[in-house]
């Protein structure tokens, strides 16, 4: 992730879509494509969900939104503070502003990269999964258009990442890496029937027991 990956992710978050972001950006559409999905394969998350004639960003979209904003925000005062920023070295050879980029960027993974992987804020744990269960929705959509079915309860959610023998039809991998575990370290439940739709699938939270509430609380895709 650079400064560049986060210019491209904000004007695609404030224009909501991917062509008004590739003229605003003075760029071809095919390169803002392949730079958000850059950044969402290197945050292993989705960043937006596409939708007809725009895109509207996932809560992982919303909360990268609201560091990157801050990051170029105080960037750009620095640069107006600096006056000869190309000039100032450091003994190793870095200018002024490349330091305070990098010390920007830790702080904006610091803030929301953490608090995934290491489970320091509850709320960003449960935007993570609903996340999470939106991809995994999105890629058994893509196994149905191109098997004609979900896959059974027993082949599970690794069918989207490894071909069953009794697929034909499969054009996978679906998913860009292997099925996540939710961001309390434990798989995610899929049925087929579901009892509310054609599939269930969900994590049972923080506890990892059924009902609760708050971090506790079921996640579901219904």
């Amino acid at each position: 992730m650079d400064v560049d990956d986060l210019r491209f992710f904000i004007a695609v978050y404030e224009s909501e879509g991917f062509s008004r972001a590739s003229q605003k950006l003075g760029t071809v559409q095919s390169n803002v494509s392949a730079r958000i999905r850059s950044l969402e394969g290197a945050l292993g998350v989705p960043l937006f969900e596409r939708r007809y004639r725009r895109v509207a960003p996932t809560a992982s979209g919303d909360q990268l939104y609201r560091h990157a904003r801050k990051v170029l925000d105080a960037l750009n005062r620095a640069s107006r503070a600096v006056k000869r920023p190309a000039r100032v070295r450091t003994a190793g050879g870095f200018t002024l502003i490349e330091l305070l980029v990098v010390v920007a960027i830790i702080g904006l993974l610091a803030g929301f990269v953490a608090p995934r992987y290491f489970g320091q804020i509850g709320k960003s744990e449960v935007g993570t999964a609903k996340a999470q269960i939106d991809a995994l929705e999105k890629a058994l959509d893509q196994f149905r258009l191109d098997t004609g079915h979900y896959p059974s309860t027993e082949l599970g959610l690794n069918a989207l990442v490894a071909k069953p023998a009794s697929e034909p039809k499969w054009n996978g991998p679906y998913l860009r890496k292997d099925v996540p575990l939710d961001p309390w370290g434990k798989p995610y439940l899929y049925k087929l029937p579901g009892e509310k739709g054609d599939f269930d699938l969900l994590s049972y939270g923080k506890d990892g027991a059924p009902g609760g509430s708050g971090e506790n609380a079921d996640i579901t895709n219904h």
